[in-house]
């Protein structure tokens, strides 16, 4: 297995396969990098270096009590960056990991990115606060971790009805969709994941997208049940300087899954523009 030990001794599990461009895949809560096989085996068979890492917390990264927060994150990202020499780099992150590569991007980047994309990201801000009354109430946030603290394995299993949008009409339901984000999940550390839902929820990336000027793609499901279009890459785009959004009608958020084939096309053609 392939891993870094960062600053505080926490093991960082990451894949990385083959040459050319690196494409570095950061996934969403409580999944690892293993949410991103539809996109690692196709940008694979088109020349590209992929790179997916589990972060600190999930998968098969050290399942840390402490530095379970965006900050932590980014650095942990910006010492794998380093260790595997990228440059010239293209990052994707999705939901939570749409924040962490915003967030290493303004921090920590130093010439090493080309480009980055943001797929269902949380970014600006996702809770309720006095610069963000639109956000969801604290309340819910809340609720999500009351669930994962007292009933995680029920809960997460429940949590992949809405997240691929499996409640939707015509919806063709995959069991092992399902099963896989549910096998995910638990392979990573509770405490961590209770974490995590503070640091994907009252996060405020305003100032990050305000000061990164790469080219920036914002993709969003219209009909996302978990982080809301209109509350976040509605929104997020308008604070790049140089943003570009695509919104589906009907995706749910778990969109890089469902619906991979539209998505790994619209991310070559930015890639590649």
């Amino acid at each position: 297995m392939s891993k870094i030990t960062v600053k505080d001794g926490t093991e960082i599990y990451y894949k990385d396969w083959g040459t050319g461009q690196p494409l570095v895949f950061h996934h969403g809560w409580p999944l690892s990098g293993d949410d991103w096989d539809a996109q690692m085996m196709f940008f694979l068979n088109e020349g590209f270096r992929v790179i997916a890492h589990d972060r600190r917390g999930h998968g098969r990264s050290t399942q840390t009590a402490v530095g379970n927060d965006m900050d932590t994150y980014a650095a942990d990202v910006a010492e794998l960056a380093k260790a595997l020499d990228l440059k010239n780099a293209i990052h994707i992150g999705h939901s939570t990991g749409g924040g962490e590569v915003i967030r290493y991007v303004a921090k920590h980047a130093q010439g090493r990115v080309a480009k980055a994309v943001l797929i269902s990201a949380v970014t600006p801000l996702m809770a309720q606060s006095e610069s963000n009354p639109e956000g969801a109430p604290l309340a819910v946030f809340d609720g999500l971790r009351a669930s994962t603290a007292t009933q995680r394995a029920q809960f997460f299993q429940d949590f992949t009805i809405p997240f691929y949008g499996y409640n939707r009409e015509g919806a063709k339901i995959s069991q092992g969709v399902q099963d896989n984000w549910w096998r995910q999940g638990m392979m990573g550390g509770i405490k961590a994941h209770y974490d995590c839902i503070k640091a994907f929820s009252e996060t405020d990336f305003t100032d990050d997208l305000k000061s990164v000027d790469i080219p920036v793609l914002v993709m969003h499901g219209e009909d996302d049940q978990i982080v809301p279009f209109q509350l976040t890459g509605a929104r997020a785009v308008k604070l790049l300087t140089n943003g570009k959004l695509i919104s589906y009608p009907g995706f749910p958020h778990g969109m890089p899954t469902t619906e991979a084939d539209t998505i790994n096309a619209d991310l070559l053609a930015f890639i590649k523009d």
